[in-house]
């Protein structure tokens, strides 16, 4: 249903995308992580028609979306970062607004904004002004304005952000339901938890280019099957990573600003046996120290040597602390 192609775009020096690939079948979710300004906007924005790339191509349903941009935008439906809503109409009609330049039929707009409002548990909302809504209630109506016009591809750029968690849940069910209907999602995300929930295949970004590709347990397995954890006091964090050097079956990640190392193993319970022997006999008492599956964010971060909330530059950090990881961290 979304074919990238070798798709490349620039802003002047800065290199936005670099050669992306990507395939998503009908009627999954593909999940596209990165750190802000990794290019998942610029994607966005190239697949939903507002930016044409440099080089390569991209197709929705197999209609080039730099050839025949119309048709594409027939078959899409975009809820971006920030809710696209006028505060001054209500809920019902800003849905039956949206409709019309959909070109749909006046009674089937209502009809659309009327299914919309019932799904999104907004029918209650419906005739206030949205400038009495919650953030969260925006997010809805502004997702459920990218579904009147019935999208056979549905666009989620940070669909989440700033959402409660009840309020997250819940869209997280109705992204399901979309899907399970034959709605192909494509979903960018900083909520790793996210992409870990819901994504079907999952691509990581950084810097404009694909670093890894894969299902969530796919992506995780390139860390071993478990990992151990342990955090100390800021003092002993260099002095505790070299003794655990020689543990576990994997590259360990250090996480500078919590002082906390991350350490995959294949051997569960004989590699924590051994941490807890060096630990002892260097004297180092850890603060914390467990034994845990890995999850998508330690995936990142073994990756990239920084997590999704980080800031994308090309140019080193002048201030504060970063992750970092032993030489030889994949790039």
């Amino acid at each position: 249903m979304i074919e990238v192609e070798g798709v490349s775009k620039s802003f002047g020096p800065t290199k936005a995308l670099v050669d992306v690939d990507m395939s998503v079948p009908i009627g999954t979710i593909q999940g596209l992580l990165g750190p802000n300004g990794a290019g998942k906007t610029t994607l966005v924005r190239i697949l939903a028609t507002l930016l044409a790339p440099d080089a390569g191509r991209a197709r929705i349903a197999g209609i080039d979306v730099r050839q025949d941009p119309n048709t594409v935008r027939s078959l899409i439906g975009l809820a971006g970062q920030y809710a696209a809503v006028d505060e001054t109409l209500t809920g019902r009609e800003n849905l039956v607004m949206v409709g019309r330049l959909y070109r749909l039929a006046s009674p089937l707009a209502k009809t659309r904004a009327e299914e919309a409002l019932e799904r999104l548990g907004l029918v209650e909302a419906a005739d206030r002004p949205v400038k009495t809504y919650s953030g969260g209630m925006r997010r809805r109506l502004d997702l459920g304005a990218s579904l009147v016009g019935r999208p056979r591809v549905l666009i989620l750029d940070e669909p989440t952000t700033g959402l409660d968690p009840r309020t997250r849940l819940d869209m997280w069910a109705f992204i399901r339901d979309l899907v399970a209907q034959g709605t192909t999602v494509l979903l960018t995300t900083q909520y790793l938890e996210e992409a870990d929930q819901l994504a079907d295949h999952i691509v990581v970004i950084d810097r404009g280019k694909v670093i890894a590709a894969g299902t969530s347990d796919e992506l995780k397995s390139r860390l071993g099957s478990d990992l151990i954890e342990v955090e100390v006091a800021e003092s002993d964090l260099d002095r505790t990573t070299a003794v655990l050097s020689d543990v576990g079956c994997g590259k360990a990640t250090i996480d500078e600003v919590r002082a906390r190392i991350t350490i995959p193993v294949c051997d569960p319970v004989p590699d924590l046996m051994a941490a807890l022997r060096v630990l002892d006999k260097a004297g180092i008492t850890p603060k914390d120290l467990g034994l845990r599956r890995p999850s998508l964010d330690d995936v990142f971060l073994a990756l990239t040597g920084r997590t999704t909330g980080d800031e994308d530059s090309d140019a080193p950090p002048t201030t504060g602390r970063r992750s970092r990881q032993r030489a030889g961290t994949p790039a």
